[in-house]
């Protein structure tokens, strides 16, 4: 069946609300965790509509999180 209405255009929830930018932090990890899917990987741009920028900051900020051990790695249970 096709789709009636073309697919809406995503747009940067940091472009939206310029004050998120400043919650994107390794000491944030509630926040960070609205990027990460339930099996703890991090969720492609393409699916949140972050732009390219800020996920590069996300990113980042996820990966030093997981570090310090205040967000989980990737689950290696996952495929079962």
């Amino acid at each position: 069946m096709a789709r009636k209405f073309p697919p809406r255009k995503k747009v940067c929830p940091f472009l939206k609300d310029p004050e998120l930018v400043e919650k994107i932090s390794y000491k944030n990890p509630d926040f960070l965790n609205r990027f990460l899917s339930p099996f703890g990987r991090i969720v492609p741009r393409r699916i949140t509509g972050v732009g390219a920028k800020h996920h590069r900051h996300l990113v980042r900020e996820i990966k030093r999180s997981r570090v310090l051990a205040l967000l989980p790695y990737a689950s290696r249970d996952e495929r079962r």
